[in-house]
């Protein structure tokens, strides 16, 4: 059923605020904007978490994706370093093959991501990047982390240029599907409300009048 939705997204671009609707306004990656306008990916989470500003984790992990994974890496407590720049964008995206990046973090290497016209999400920009060293995690670290992976890893990502949406593991159902389809569907009968039929905003979202016409 996974692949039954990222398909049915794909083909008929669902955008990322219809499937934040689905999920009753919920979802989003906060932080999370294009870097680049114009993109367009859905596909599988590969999680990836980045901490203690090392990118040492973030390197290893990384090794390990699939082609078409959406990479999204969670960065837990830097604010203003960015976690890694052109380099690792490249290998990911051309040699690992890679749907697109996201992170809740900042990157480095702005011209060069831009002008490579990349499908990267991501905070914003600084010069200043992570080291490159090995840092042991705590006990809490180690369980945080292994309580967002459950969440991510697995999951569905849609990306646009409105931002980034998770469908999590537990909405990969025929019934989600189903829901999907419908917001599709009552999208274009606003609109044909708006446009055609000249209802104002109120009539057509809070009033649902086009539904007392189905009636008579």
């Amino acid at each position: 059923m996974k692949n039954k939705i990222i398909d049915y997204i794909k083909r008929n671009r669902v955008s990322s605020t219809e499937i934040a609707d689905c999920l009753d306004k919920q979802g989003s990656i906060c932080n999370a904007n294009a870097i680049n306008r114009g993109h367009f990916s859905v596909g599988n989470v590969f999680y990836v978490y980045a901490i203690n500003e090392t990118n040492w984790d973030v390197h290893e992990q990384i090794q390990n994706i699939k082609d078409n994974d959406i990479v999204f890496i969670e960065t837990y407590d830097s604010i203003d370093k960015a976690i890694f720049g052109d380099l690792v964008s490249k290998y990911l995206l051309l040699y690992k093959q890679a749907n697109a990046i996201v992170t809740n973090g900042l990157l480095r290497d702005a011209p060069r991501l831009i002008k490579e016209n990349w499908s990267i999400w991501c905070k914003g920009f600084s010069p200043i990047g992570y080291k490159n060293e090995k840092i042991e995690l705590n006990f809490e670290q180690v369980s945080r982390i292994e309580l967002n992976k459950n969440i991510y890893n697995g999951s569905i990502a849609v990306c646009d240029d409105t931002g980034v949406v998770i469908i999590s593991k537990e909405f990969h159902t025929k019934e989600f599907l189903e829901k999907i389809k419908f917001i599709e569907l009552q999208e274009d009968k606003w609109f044909e409300c708006i446009d055609k039929k000249k209802y104002s905003t109120f009539e057509t979202v809070c009033l649902k009048k086009y539904l007392e016409e189905n009636k008579l």
